[in-house]
C-alpha cells in the first residue's frame, strides 16, 4: 500500500476508534492477568502457610498446587477471550476501515 492509503487509514474515524477501543481492551486485559499472576507469587512470597495447607487430612496435595493450575487455566481463558473478541469485533472494524480507504 501507498503512503496515501496509510494516510486515509489514520486519518479515518473508526481506525482511530478501533485502536482507542483494542488498546483499552488489551490494557485492562494484561491488568486483569497482572493481578492474578503477582497475586499468587505474593501468596508464594508472603502466606507461605496458606499454600502449604494440605487439601486433605491423609493428602499429600497442598492449596498451592489447584491455585497455580488455576493461574494457568486462566490465563489460558484469558487468552481465548481476547483472541476471539480480536478475530471477530476488531477484525469486522479493520475489513470495514480497509474498504472504506479503497
Amino acid at each position: 500500500m501507498s503512503q496515501d492509503v496509510y494516510a486515509r487509514i489514520r486519518a479515518n474515524p473508526k481506525y482511530q476508534h478501533l485502536v482507542k477501543t483494542r488498546n483499552g481492551y488489551g490494557k485492562i486485559m494484561t491488568i486483569i492477568m497482572f493481578i492474578v499472576y503477582y497475586g499468587y507469587i505474593s501468596l508464594i512470597a508472603f502466606d507461605k502457610e496458606l499454600l502449604a495447607t494440605p487439601l486433605s487430612s491423609s493428602g499429600v496435595t497442598t492449596l498451592g498446587v489447584p491455585i497455580g493450575m488455576g493461574v494457568i487455566v486462566f490465563t489460558v481463558v484469558i487468552t481465548a477471550i481476547y483472541v476471539r473478541r480480536a478475530n471477530s469485533e476488531f477484525d469486522k472494524m479493520k475489513n470495514e476501515i480497509i474498504k472504506e480507504v479503497q
